[in-house]
């Protein structure tokens, strides 16, 4: 109490270097206190006749003070009450934040958030996809063995009534759980929703963040789906035009196929791949000790895999000299089978001119314990470092999982929160002002006339023009308006306007003088306008 009363917070002190000169002023820090100590301090001191900064006024009021705070005492009820009244009034107007690892969208990020979703929906319509939905949570036994070391990510919720449930950590594993439940042998599908990880937030990296998803399952001719998913992929990237990217591409048996010609037992095949899997982001020594000393491989062994992880390229050159005379994955089962599959792919993509975007590259080894089969992860090129952007791959023993019943599939996820990231800094560097709505006239009536603005706009309304109004003497104030808000055409109705039976449609970014339209012809007149516009 005597502390928070001292006349001292903005004191100054004064500082002097180590060579014994150069003196500066260093400002103390300011002592914050709440409005609950000034209430207590004002009662002390008005009731207790206390004055502070004296020790010896305080001790001479200690035995009424310990009276007062009695419990017996019937006035100290009453001043608690006025304290918690002012305390918990002071906490209304602290300023809220949000969860760690989560975000708000303005109007503008919302904006390019939408035409991002339009563009991404419509690939998967053109694919063939329909839309799927499932809880934002799932049974915590649904999700739980099927992520590796990455479960430690899931969000588990409290027990409500003897269920344990988890948030869902991606779109993957309910799709799987969707399938096995209402047992369906195939369906291509697409989701684009929210998934939760309790990871370390970075840039482009969240903790609650939208995945959209394009998955084909059921039986197909030998590598028919994984090749329209690859696909996919690169028609989303193209159209979404966020710059240079590669799409990094492996097969899981090959990479096991590796890891035993390596001597590395089957046992620690996953908890090896998850340490490859880094190698965009360690270097492979740092890798390397991690093989060591966590994971018991001995170093010769670790040498061996690092000579096959650097193994990258055009697909084909690649693949090519995995296939020549002498190739230890030529003695390998799984190998063998894994690079007939990558043959067939890349021989579709390069019919299909995708196959640039590719990298075959040995060291993708993608963490999650469900992948059997070809394994791909697109990676952003240009100057915004966010990591990988979308990744997935085939897992045919996921459904089984849950019903006994395998039903192959294959899918990929594009992680939509880094390319928004990108597209956003994009929107920067072009220096373009984000149109945050679509509106493509603004009904300016002139006066305070609600009726007639409501009967104009109605008419705009009805015949699908995106419209907006306003009712304000002021012409300027409502060009200004459709200026900053972007909006093409403002249609203003005044005095002498009402008089001709007109309306004035101006084009707002030049102000050129406007065209006389007679009131019986708006929507029609201003049809032919926009259309002209946009052809």
């Amino acid at each position: 109490m005597v502390a928070s009363g001292r006349p001292d917070i903005n004191e100054q002190t004064q500082v002097t270097d180590a060579n014994g000169g150069n003196v500066k002023a260093k400002k103390k820090k300011k002592r914050a206190l709440g409005k609950g100590t000034d209430v207590i301090r004002q009662f002390i001191k008005d009731t207790l006749k206390v004055e502070f900064g004296s020790l010896s006024n305080i001790a001479d009021g200690a035995i009424e003070l310990s009276l007062f705070f009695d419990s017996k005492n019937a006035e100290l009820d009453s001043f608690l009450k006025k304290v918690k009244e002012i305390v918990e009034s002071n906490e209304v107007r602290r300023l809220p934040k949000i969860p760690k690892g989560t975000r708000d969208f303005g109007k503008e990020q919302m904006a390019i958030r939408g035409r991002a979703f339009s563009i991404i929906e419509s690939v998967f319509k053109k694919h063939g996809a329909v839309g799927l939905d499932t809880p934002v949570f799932e049974l915590r036994e649904t999700l739980m063995g099927k992520y590796g070391e990455d479960s430690k990510l899931i969000y588990d919720l409290a027990d409500q009534g003897g269920e344990l449930c988890s948030l869902r950590y991606d779109l993957t594993v309910p799709f799987a759980r969707y399938l096995a439940m209402n047992n369906i042998n195939a369906l291509k599908r697409y989701q684009i929703a929210k998934v939760y990880r309790r990871d370390n937030p970075s840039k482009g990296r969240y903790r609650e963040f939208y995945q959209c998803d394009f998955d084909v399952a059921g039986q197909y001719e030998k590598m028919e789906p994984d090749f329209e998913v690859v696909q996919v992929l690169t028609e989303l990237l193209d159209e979404l035009n966020i710059g240079e990217y590669e799409i990094k591409l492996n097969h899981r048996k090959l990479l096991d196929g590796m890891l035993e010609i390596c001597g590395v037992s089957s046992e620690k095949f996953r908890t090896v791949c998850s340490s490859i899997d880094k190698l965009d982001k360690q270097p492979f020594e740092q890798i390397k000790k991690e093989l060591v000393e966590e994971k018991g491989l001995a170093v010769e062994t670790v040498d061996k895999i690092g000579s096959f992880v650097k193994k990258r390229g055009p697909p084909l050159e690649v693949l090519s000299d995995l296939k020549n005379v002498g190739s230890q994955f030529l003695e390998n089962e799984g190998s063998v089978l894994a690079l007939n599959d990558l043959e067939i792919l890349f021989r579709a993509l390069e019919k299909s001119k995708a196959i640039n975007k590719v990298v075959f590259d040995l060291s993708l080894a993608r963490g999650l314990d469900y992948y059997t089969g070809v394994i791909y992860e697109a990676v952003f090129k240009g100057a915004t470092q966010v990591g990988s952007i979308a990744a997935g791959g085939r897992y045919d023993n996921l459904v089984g999982m849950f019903s006994g019943k395998q039903v192959p599939a294959v899918g990929v996820s594009l992680g939509i929160e880094r390319v928004f990231t990108i597209m956003e800094q994009l929107e920067k560097e072009r220096n373009q002002v984000i149109r945050a709505t679509e509106t493509q006239v603004l009904v300016a009536v002139l006066g305070n006339d609600l009726p007639l603005a409501a009967e104009v706009v109605r008419e705009l309304w009805a015949a699908n023009i995106k419209a907006e109004f306003g009712t304000n003497k002021k012409f300027m104030k409502q060009y200004d308006r459709a200026k900053q808000n972007g909006i093409p055409w403002i249609m203003t109705i005044g005095e002498n306007e009402l008089k001709e039976g007109i309306v004035l449609l101006q084009k707002v970014e030049n102000k050129e003088e406007g065209f006389k339209i007679p009131r019986d012809r708006i929507v029609e007149e201003l049809q032919k306008r926009l259309n002209a516009s946009s052809s």
